[in-house]
């Protein structure tokens, strides 16, 4: 059994505050999700991050009090988390006085986001975002699978409303898709299995809870499973009914689909190749002790004809 572990980044509102909209996810072994939760645990711990949550645009931010502070490298986590606090409170203080409730609401957001990361710097918050990445890049049973869609050619090729939508439907074939692929894996190995008494290889996917999304995605996917019933392909069918919606703050794989959807937004809005270009390689995924053709990470980019980026392109990619 897979469970494949879903989060955005972006919105997926037109236009909204991104040019695109990503959905992302890692599909891990049912059995491989301690290892990998112990992994990521242990390296968030040693960076004074013990039962924090990575969120990965909060945690790459810059934050400007770090900057007002003389000699911020040269102190301790304690020193530094007491200066910054003492220049935060200062500066809510400030804001409160102005009377701009709007302002004074997001600079309380900002904050709360960010608290847990203000011991570190910004190259010490950047490097322990790399050294997830790499510890991800080396689990060669972990699929990274992605729909990429730039909102702008949507427009002209489908519903503005349907974005989320497009992006989830493509998701769940590439989770589908590598289901059977395990499958028929798992037939080969066995060799004793009649074709008619397949092993079957199950799959859940687990989002990050959204009372809205999960409405809609429930439901959608209960429809594409009614429908490839009722067309008998069957390869939905693998996949669990009603998905699990979970709070991102408890849920260590749910993190590392963010910090996956986070690389790829970087990377098709800005070309920001920084943590994407650890992730997304042409190395091979390994189900059980077998090395399967197709590449762990499988990203489709709803883009432009045109579009020159290596998702595209499928070009300049380092083979492991």
């Amino acid at each position: 059994m897979y469970l494949c572990y879903l989060d955005e980044s972006g919105v997926p509102e037109i236009p909204g505050n991104s040019t695109h909209f990503v959905l992302a996810g890692i599909a891990i072994p049912i059995e491989r999700w301690r290892e990998a939760d112990a992994a990521i645990s242990e390296i968030m711990a040693r960076h004074g991050l013990a039962g924090a949550e990575l969120h990965t645009a909060w945690l790459l931010r810059k934050y400007l009090e770090q900057s007002r502070i003389d000699g911020f490298d040269e102190m301790n986590w304690d020193e530094r988390r007491a200066q910054v606090a003492r220049l935060r409170v200062a500066e809510v203080h400030r804001v409160r006085k102005l009377g701009i409730a709007k302002r004074n609401a997001q600079l309380k957001k900002v904050y709360r986001h960010t608290d847990p990361y203000v011991h570190l710097t910004l190259s010490e918050r950047n490097r322990l975002a790399h050294e997830i990445a790499e510890t991800i890049s080396k689990w060669d049973w972990a699929v990274l699978i992605a729909s990429c869609v730039d909102k702008s050619f949507f427009l002209t090729k489908g519903k503005p409303n349907q974005v989320n939508a497009s992006a989830f439907s493509i998701v769940v074939v590439q989770f589908a898709e590598l289901l059977q692929q395990a499958e028929n894996l798992n037939r080969i190995v066995s060799g004793t299995v009649p074709p008619q008494d397949p092993v079957r290889e199950f799959g859940l996917l687990i989002h990050d809870n959204n009372p809205t999304v999960a409405l809609k995605h429930t439901g959608q996917l209960r429809a594409i499973r009614e429908n490839e019933i009722s067309a008998r392909h069957g390869i939905f069918d693998r996949i669990i009914e009603t998905p699990l919606f979970v709070d991102s703050g408890l849920t260590r794989m749910i993190q590392l689909a963010d910090l996956w959807g986070y690389s790829l937004r970087r990377y098709v809005e800005n070309g920001d190749s920084t943590l994407f270009s650890i992730l997304y390689s042409k190395q091979r995924t390994m189900i059980g002790r077998i090395q399967h053709p197709a590449p762990r990470a499988r990203v489709d980019h709803f883009a432009e004809n045109s579009c020159e980026c290596l998702i595209c392109t499928n070009s300049g990619i380092v083979e492991k």
